[in-house]
Order: structure tokens, then sequence, then C-alpha cells
């Protein structure tokens, strides 16, 4: 028997807990879906970066996701009601943090190639220098012209 109340209660809790969920109004200044996945994409790369540079953004004071409102021209209340009417279609949500993933990854792809042409690059210079040490340290003897010329000589007969 309290087995079944507590099922009873649980199951009402939850039914009553979203019942009364309605859309969100369209915002007069919605973010268009293009320039959100592109904020979406800087607020992703800086937050990556945040972690690795945190004490360098305090030191120079700068504030990351302000920057990149300002680059946008949007503030954190245009942001927050555009990602709050996005997120309740869940289609629209999935398709904007799909293209969000995309954009990522093809970043990442570029930067990881990047890296490699500029490490071939390092080694293909420091292989350059190695031989020029090499050739440096090595003593340099002047040919004696004499002995050239005598086997020319007794080549010739």
């Amino acid at each position: 028997m309290k087995i079944k109340l507590v099922v009873f209660c649980l199951l009402s809790l939850i039914l009553l807990g979203c019942y009364g969920i309605e859309k969100p109004k369209k915002p007069d200044n919605l973010i268009p879906e293009d320039k959100m996945v592109d904020v979406l994409v800087e607020i992703a790369i800086v937050s990556a970066g945040k972690g690795i540079n945190k004490r360098t953004l305090e030191n120079k004071g700068i504030t990351p996701v302000a920057f990149i409102y300002k680059k946008h021209n949007i503030d954190s209340l245009q942001f927050v009601n555009s990602n709050n009417y996005y997120a309740y279609d869940i289609e629209t949500f999935d398709n904007i943090y799909s293209k969000v993933k995309d954009s990522l990854t093809l970043l990442r792809d570029k930067y990881k190639e990047q890296q490699k042409k500029e490490d071939k690059q390092k080694a293909k210079n420091k292989g350059k220098q190695n031989n020029k040490t090499s050739k440096e340290k090595r003593p340099r003897f002047i040919k004696d012209s004499s002995l050239i010329t005598k086997k020319k000589i007794t080549s010739k007969l």
C-alpha cells in the first residue's frame, strides 16, 4: 500500500511539474540562427581557452563573454532570451548545435593541419641548422694546387 502511495505521489509530481510550460514569446530582438551559431562557437572557444589562460585574462581585465557580446552587437539579456526561445523548439536547437559542432570540428581540423605544417617546417629548419653546424665543425683543408697539377700532367702521359 505504501509503495502505491509513493508511486502515485511521484507520478503526480512529475505530471504537475511538466504542466504549464509554455512556449516563450518570440523576442523582438531575436538573434538570427546563423548569428547565434557564430556566438555559440566563439563562446565555446573562449570557454575552452579560459581554463588555460584564466590568470592572463584576469590580469588584463578581459571578460571574454562580454567581448563576444560587444563584437556581435548583442547584450546578455538578448542572448538569454534568444537561447530560451530556440531551446523550446528541440529541432531548431539541435540544428543550431549541430552547426556549432561542425564549425568547431572544422576549426580544430584546420588548426591541426596548420600545426603539422609548422612542425614540419621546424624540423626542416632544425635539420638545416644541424647540417650547417656539422659542416662548420669539420676542418677545412685546402687542396694543394701542385698535387692537382701533377695528377693532370701524369694522366696526360
